[in-house]
């Protein structure tokens, strides 16, 4: 009814770049954190030593 071809939808190239530059800083953010993982590894938590209870029968 219209004779008006259909309009393009409107991009925010604002926000466009916002996500593009999000998504550069946290793939730079992932190589540095593995960088550090490799260079300076976490030590293993250490695991609870378990102290065996000696039954020694009470003198009396």
């Amino acid at each position: 009814m219209s004779d008006q071809p259909e309009s393009a939808p409107v991009i925010d190239l604002a926000e466009a770049r916002r996500s593009r530059l999000h998504d550069i800083h946290e793939a730079r953010l992932l190589k540095v954190r593995a960088a550090f993982e490799k260079a300076l590894p976490l030590p293993a938590p250490p695991k609870p030593a378990r102290k065996k209870k000696s039954r020694k029968p009470k003198k009396r």
